[in-house]
């Protein structure tokens, strides 16, 4: 086991939504960190960025030398290709993680779970999904509680939908809004009525960071999930919208689900996102009650002004 360096991580995705947001709330909170990139980048935000790819084991495992804690925040893009690659690359984590004696983290998703039978899920909900995508999601975590099994330690965060300044595969950014334009509409995709679960991207970073700092009290196999901003029937966070961009009457489009399948055979990103329809039909809300014993309270930024920073960031005000 190679010698473990204080209080520095490495993040897989850190050029992404929930990785960026991480990376900046950890080198707040006084931690060095390390992204693996495919692309050599020079911005000064304070990451040290190696070259190297989720897919080459050795290259995970160099770049992790010397570190504490190994975020697995890397997807493929778009959802492409998701059952070729998304195992591989967490069974290179996993690898790196054991080498170094790295705790390895995951940000989890509400896909595990089948949302007609589950409208409150808790970390000791049964996960029995009903879609590829969360299947593929149940045998991540059950391959890294195996490895915990073995020795290694982990922490999965699991949380709703993403928004945030660093957008990633994230409803509103893909959907509701169009970056780079003012906010004309909203396509909206669920139910009338229907609850729907945010994470805000800086608070799921602030809260990986506190729990970090907290790694000797964390169980080897750690759990916890991530209540965020409950939109009890769909129109909080429609509202929200409004309200940052200053436009009381913006229309709300339902998204044209039926039409979808016409459009997939051309669109990968479609294709996937279609089997995420149950979850904006049926509600799926986080008990977030061993989180809150753990950190004190949940971070939390209030919508209004997360959105205005949000649409802000993707240039829609």
């Amino acid at each position: 086991m190679e010698t473990i360096m204080e209080k520095t991580a490495l993040i897989l995705g850190a050029a992404g939504g929930v990785g960026g947001e991480t990376a900046r709330a950890l080198i707040a909170h006084g931690w060095n960190v390390r992204g693996l990139i495919r692309r050599p980048r020079s911005e000064p935000d304070g990451i040290e960025w190696v070259t190297g790819d989720a897919l080459d084991r050795e290259a995970v495992l160099g770049a992790a030398q010397g570190v504490s804690a190994i975020i697995h925040a890397v997807n493929p893009p778009g959802y492409r290709d998701w059952e070729k690659l998304v195992l591989p690359m967490l069974d290179n984590s996993i690898v790196a993680a054991e080498a170094v004696g790295a705790r390895l983290v995951l940000p989890g998703t509400i896909y595990n779970y089948d949302p007609r039978h589950n409208p409150i899920v808790a970390e000791t909900t049964a996960q029995r999904p009903d879609t590829r995508k969360g299947a593929i999601r149940v045998e991540m975590e059950r391959r890294i509680e195996q490895a915990c099994n073995r020795g290694m330690r982990a922490l999965i965060l699991r949380a709703g939908d993403y928004f945030g300044p660093r957008p990633g595969n994230g409803w509103l950014s893909q959907g509701m809004v169009t970056p780079g334009k003012p906010v004309r509409r909203i396509i909206y995709p669920g139910d009338k009525g229907a609850g729907h679960g945010w994470a805000y991207l800086p608070d799921v970073g602030e809260t990986f960071a506190r729990l970090l700092d907290r790694d000797a009290t964390l169980p080897a196999f750690a759990r916890y999930h991530f209540r965020g901003i409950w939109d009890g029937d769909g129109t909080v966070f429609v509202d929200a919208i409004r309200t940052a961009t200053g436009k009381p009457g913006l229309k709300v489009h339902r998204l044209p689900w039926a039409l979808l399948p016409l459009i997939a055979p051309f669109n990968p990103t479609l294709r996937e996102l279609i089997e995420m329809r149950p979850y904006w039909r049926h509600p799926v809300a986080l008990d977030n009650r061993a989180l809150v014993a753990m950190l004190g309270e949940e971070p939390h930024t209030p919508l209004n002004k997360a959105m205005t920073e949000t649409l802000g960031a993707l240039g829609c005000i």
